[in-house]
């Protein structure tokens, strides 16, 4: 039988760990067609990921605390931390409120804005994701205000792109049933397939919480812990897994992760309680059983001193707990309400 203390395989993917632990959902989906001169602002949205993929001509790109980015034919930006931002064919072209436009509205999800002076044709797809996994915040505080992948630089990237646009297209033509269901999944691929691109090739995702999932040993630390919550994990037990020396285990998780091993394992239960709380209505006493404590007692002071409110409290202030937990509340009230 194998090992199962045994470092991981050279063959572990641990970029892919982080991003199926994003979860990502995706909120609306927006062809948009405009023609020069034009300019809009869209609104902030807390948790959101907003995407922006140009298919034709260029515009410009300007979200606070960046530089403003040109944007150029199959370039995908994101503006990951969910703030509003502008896009105009100029820099110094109006932008009125999104709210302020006719959009025409498709279905729930899936709507078609057509806005400008009637000069140069600029066509986009633009949309927003969400995640409602603690891993979010993790992974998100490390991007840049703006991210923009070039294809141009990378022909497979540049395929599937396209690839991924034209299903887009043949879905939002026809509107079959789940066809919003499709664009949307597809909106998801398009931000996993950006993301992926910066977790291989940017410095930042070497550091930190993504660098030591990379790690062979306190990568594989983390992922049990992320894989068995619930289960009764000390320095001792972790450290067998590996295998290292239990100082040795303790002295390099925290130099790679930040915080010493059984605060992580803490934090990382108590945001996943946070998210039952809100998604299940589970009671305390389900996640006391759930996630290892002995008492209910126990595990509302856990809860309590990693969120800073206590279950019950937090459970009426969801907005708040989420905002701490770094998960999301916000909820798209209509595609037409805001897209881009």
């Amino acid at each position: 039988m194998p090992d199962e203390r045994a470092p991981w395989p050279p063959a572990a993917d641990p970029l892919g760990e982080a991003l199926h632990l994003l979860e990502l959902r995706g909120a609306f989906y927006c062809r948009s067609e405009f023609t020069a001169p034009f300019g809009l602002e869209l609104p902030p949205l807390r948790g959101h990921l907003w995407f922006h993929v140009i298919t034709r001509g260029s515009c410009w790109l300007d979200a606070p605390g960046a530089q403003s980015q040109r944007l150029t034919g199959s370039e995908l930006a994101l503006v990951p931390h969910g703030q509003g931002h502008r896009l105009r064919s100029e820099p110094d072209a109006p932008t009125p409120s999104i709210f302020a436009l006719k959009r025409e509205r498709l279905g729930e999800r899936y709507e078609i804005l057509r806005h400008g002076g009637g000069g140069e044709r600029i066509d986009m797809v633009c949309g927003a994701v969400r995640s409602d996994h603690p891993a979010t915040g993790r992974l998100l505080a490390l991007l840049p205000r703006i991210l923009v992948l070039d294809p141009a630089t990378d022909p497979a990237r540049l395929d599937w792109i396209r690839s991924t646009l034209r299903l887009m297209a043949v879905e939002a033509d026809g509107l079959r049933p789940g066809g919003e269901t499709v664009i949307t999944r597809l909106s998801d691929v398009l931000v996993v397939q950006a993301l992926r691109a910066w977790l291989e090739n940017d410095p930042a995702a070497r550091s930190g919480w993504l660098g030591a999932l990379r790690d062979p040993l306190i990568g594989r630390a983390i992922s049990l812990v992320h894989r068995e919550p619930g289960r009764n994990w000390t320095v001792a037990s972790l450290a067998d897994q590996i295998p290292m020396s239990r100082s040795a285990f303790a002295a390099r998780f925290t130099e790679l992760v930040g915080e010493p091993a059984m605060s992580y394992v803490t934090r990382w239960r108590m945001h996943l309680a946070a998210v039952a709380l809100r998604d299940e209505g589970a009671t305390v006493a389900e996640l006391a059983n759930r996630f290892g404590y002995r008492s209910e007692a126990a595990f509302a002071r856990a809860f309590k001193r990693v969120v800073g409110s206590p279950p019950g409290a937090a459970r009426r202030t969801l907005p708040a707990l989420n905002q701490q937990t770094g998960s999301v509340s916000t909820t798209y009230p209509s595609t037409s309400a805001a897209a881009g």
